[in-house]
């Protein structure tokens, strides 16, 4: 292990997966089964709580929405950005890997899986909404895991915090673009207001209130880190049951189609599942090309796999509704983020010895 790596992994701490967290996938699980029962039995609520609308934006599902983002972006010190110079070569390959690979890879999949390989096994009608969700689903790297991912990877703090920091300002000026040119390229319709009132909502105001919530907490005369930790440890549980809820309701109005074709979600994960490790792998291979440590070179990986999948959700219900396939797809990937990011930490940390093999770092 490299100097750096060594000193990096000892200040790395606070980030430990908890009880929830570790098993989300099972949280998913059991709330898409009381989703779909809820929904075959009280159909008439569900479609109230669907007509909620205000411009396109389901009322709910974004105060929902709100209270899975805001805990998160509350851990963003943008001020980290002075960090870039550190690490430049590093930050350089994960945004290259966010921005400018993984959106257009998955745009390439979701066409070859959902239009060739899968096309008879999905519904006709729902096949431009699935690319569409997967498409949605790719823009947008992630925020609150990565700090997880990073630990469990021993990466570099300053980096990580840097990288975050620094998509979450990409992300307010690029997510519309990008998802508007792929959806274009992939001929489906694109509600430009709709997209960017979605960006404003979900991400802008989310950020903003976010931060001065931190700079009001570090206002505070004494402690506060400790008060920043203690604030985050009681909203982290608000926020998962925000998430889970909207799961609940997603698979409310989802669930007659996955009861007929039950191995929708099984063929949604597959260009998910060959996106992550093609994204991973591919950025862990370029920071060992450059000579990148091993603690920045883990994390580096895991942000480029990664997908901020709350916003994806949120966007996806705004753009094309909660029945749509474009919604059902979002919520695969929060399905599978958990375990396939667990697999793709085992391999980064089972790999440290041949990646800094003869790498004079």
């Amino acid at each position: 292990m490299s100097v750096q790596c060594e000193v990096t992994a000892k200040k790395s701490a606070g980030a430990e997966m908890g009880f929830f967290e570790r098993y989300l996938t099972l949280w998913v699980f059991l709330c898409i089964v009381v989703g779909i029962t809820l929904g075959h039995f009280m159909p008439t609520t569900f479609q109230a709580i669907g007509g909620m609308e205000i411009a396109r934006v389901n009322l709910p599902v974004a105060l929902l929405i709100w209270l899975m983002i805001i805990p998160m972006l509350l851990k963003i010190d943008f001020s980290a950005l002075y960090h870039v110079k550190e690490h430049w070569k590093g930050i350089g390959v994960t945004l290259f890997i966010n921005w400018a690979v993984k959106p257009f890879s998955m745009a390439l999949l979701a066409w070859l899986f959902i239009r060739v390989i899968f096309a008879d096994w999905l519904p006709a009608d729902q096949h431009d909404s699935y690319i569409a969700g997967l498409i949605i689903l790719a823009a947008a790297p992630c925020t609150a895991m990565v700090f997880v991912w990073s630990h469990l990877t021993k990466g570099e703090p300053h980096f990580t915090l840097t990288q975050v920091a620094l998509n979450d300002v990409i992300m307010i000026f690029a997510f519309a673009p990008i998802v508007g040119l792929l959806l274009g390229i992939s001929a489906i319709t694109v509600p430009w207001d709709t997209l960017f009132l979605s960006v404003v909502i979900y991400i802008v105001l989310p950020v903003i209130l976010a931060q001065l919530w931190r700079r009001y907490i570090f206002s505070r005369p004494a402690n506060r880190d400790a008060l920043l930790a203690s604030t985050l440890k009681r909203l982290n549980p608000l926020s998962l049951s925000a998430l889970l809820l909207t799961i609940v309701l997603l698979f409310g109005f989802q669930g007659e189609q996955i009861i007929r074709q039950p191995l929708i979600i099984a063929l949604l994960a597959v260009p998910i599942l060959f996106q992550v490790y093609f994204n991973s792998g591919l950025a862990y291979l370029l920071n060992r090309r450059f000579k990148v440590a091993h603690c920045v070179a883990g994390p580096s990986a895991l942000i480029g796999a990664s997908n901020f999948f709350e916003l994806a959700v949120a966007a996806a219900i705004s753009l094309f509704g909660f029945q749509s396939g474009a919604a059902l797809a979002t919520v695969v990937g929060v399905l599978v983020e958990v375990p396939v990011m667990l697999s793709v930490v085992r391999i980064v940390n089972r790999t440290r010895p041949w990646y800094e093999k003869n790498q004079s770092i």
